[in-house]
Parts: C-alpha cells; structure tokens; sequence
C-alpha cells in the first residue's frame, strides 16, 4: 500500500510540475522578457563546477535545474553544424532567438527569471553567453593541474557517468591502448588528434584547452560581472569562499547559506574519493600526470598556479 500511494504522489507531483511549467510558458509568452542577470558556472570537468553550482543553487534568489543542461544547449547548436569539431561558441552563433529560447526555457521550469546554470561545456562558450545575456555573472572555478588531471583520468574510466556524444562521433576512440572507447566530457578544438593517445595526454588536452578558452574570454567580460576563485580555498576556509561568491553574485548570504556552507564538504558532489589537497601525489595515476603536468604548465600559470 506504502508502494503504491508513494506511486500515485510521485505521479501527482509529475502532473502539477508540468501544468506549473505550462502556467509560466503562457505568464512569459504574454509578456516576455529577457533573463536577469544569469549566473554562470564555468571551469574545466572535475574541478569543482558542480559543488559551486550546487551551492548556488541553494539560494532562493535564483532558479535552478538542479542538473547540468549540456543536452539543452547543443540542441541549440548541434555538434553536427559544427562539424563535430568542438563545442565551443562565439559572439556570431548568438542570436535574440537564442536569448529568447533560453530565458522562456529557464523560467518555465525554474519559475524565475535569474537563474544559475552549469554544465562542462559553458566554459568554451563564453563569449557566446555573454553576447545572449550581457548582464550575466561569471564564476570561474579554477583547480590545481595535478589534482584536476588526477580527477579527469578517474572520470575516463567511467565512462557510464561522463562519457558524451560517443555513439554519434566520427571519429573511433581508441584512448589508453584502446582500453577507453567512449570520448568523455567535451570536445574542444583539435579532439581528433587524441582519440588514440594515453589518457594522461588526453586529459592535458582538456584542462589547457577549456581553461585557455576561459582566460582568453576574461578580457571581453566587466570585472563586476567576472568571479574566479581557487577550488583550493574551498577547502581552507568554504565559509569565507562562497560568501566572496556570493556577495560577487549580488546574493545574500544569510545563517542558512552559512551554515549549509559550513558542512558543503561533506556533501559527496561527484566526488571520487575523500577531499583533500594534492590527492595526485600518492595515487596510482603520479607517473602519468608528472609526465604532462609540463603541457598545461603555461595555462596553470595564467590561472594563478
């Protein structure tokens, strides 16, 4: 009996959801209008988006999915139109079509019209995004070479949870001696030249190329509108952190943020295993990671490591 009442309000809360999103497509249509100041997380896969993300969307002040939209978005621009070459985004794809699909999207399903939003894409799209909304807030979310590269080998060999667009790529993938056949997280330009590379490399690839395209999009973003902030510091000080956030965000910071910031880490976001720094020095995948750790030297510098 417990089984099918927990049925029937499942399926009732399915049905008022729906009609609710139903509601606001119609409240917006009569009156339409652009997203309000968005806030958007970006930053390399593994690298803590989804802990920001998360605890933003904590705030009553925006919306929030509560899951990463990278299907939304390349239903927008299909990988295809671009060749299959990348899922980055310039100023030229952005159109009002887009800023109007998107801010009707975000509030049918959120209910407001500021939203947070994430997904392992965004960071190559950034001009893109802030030529659709360019009052939107950006959260970069910056993470040390060795552990980030550390956390991308482990997602490789988990391709159940990160693997993307494998089944429809043209192009084989033969990563680690052909032992990873699915590509995973994005695909930044020049992915083709790493389908059949160890995955350490692979993973140097992603971190120098999304966190490159990020600082090169910094400059065309106001400062007010810009937050970076080390993944690092989470750790230290998660309070002190997010609170910067926030109030950068133009949030309010009250005791229930506080308090549920105070416990975040013990939050298991995606987490591979325990939080800590410098987890790469004694794991099983050191050899790889000091051998590229000098192919993302550069881009580790310009992100302040």
């Amino acid at each position: 009996m417990r089984e099918f009442l927990q049925k029937v309000n499942k399926t009732l809360a399915w049905h008022a959801r729906r009609l609710q999103r139903g509601i606001r497509s119609v409240r917006w249509a009569l009156a339409p209008r652009p997203a309000d100041r968005p806030v958007i997380v970006v930053g390399c896969s593994r690298a803590g988006t989804t802990l920001v993300y998360k605890t933003l969307s904590e705030s009553r002040e925006l919306g929030s999915l509560q899951r990463e939209t990278h299907d939304y978005w390349t239903t927008l621009h299909p990988l295809a139109d671009k060749h299959w070459n990348t899922h980055a985004l310039g100023v030229e794809d952005a159109s009002a079509a887009d800023r109007d699909a998107v801010s009707r999207y975000f509030h049918a399903w959120t209910g407001h019209h500021r939203w947070v939003d994430k997904n392992n894409q965004n960071g190559l799209a950034v001009p893109y995004l802030h030529a659709l909304f360019p009052d939107a807030v950006f959260v970069f979310v910056k993470r040390s070479p060795g552990d980030n590269l550390n956390s991308l080998i482990e997602g490789w060999r988990k391709p159940d949870e990160f693997a993307t667009w494998s089944n429809a790529l043209p192009a084989s993938v033969a990563v680690e001696n052909g032992t990873l056949t699915q590509w995973c997280f994005f695909l930044a330009e020049g992915w083709r030249d790493y389908v059949n590379a160890p995955v350490e490399d692979v993973a140097a690839f992603q971190y120098a190329a999304i966190n490159g395209a990020i600082l090169d999009a910094r400059a065309r973003i106001p400062a007010g509108q810009w937050i970076e902030v080390f993944y690092e510091d989470f750790l230290r000080d998660p309070v002190a952190t997010f609170r910067r956030i926030f109030e950068g965000c133009g949030l309010h910071f009250d005791e229930r943020l506080q308090a549920h910031c105070a416990d975040v880490l013990d939050i298991p976001y995606n987490a591979f295993s325990e939080i800590r720094l410098d987890k790469w020095k004694d794991g099983r995948n050191r050899d790889k990671i000091e051998r590229v750790l000098p192919k993302v030297a550069k881009v580790a510098t310009r992100m302040g490591y």
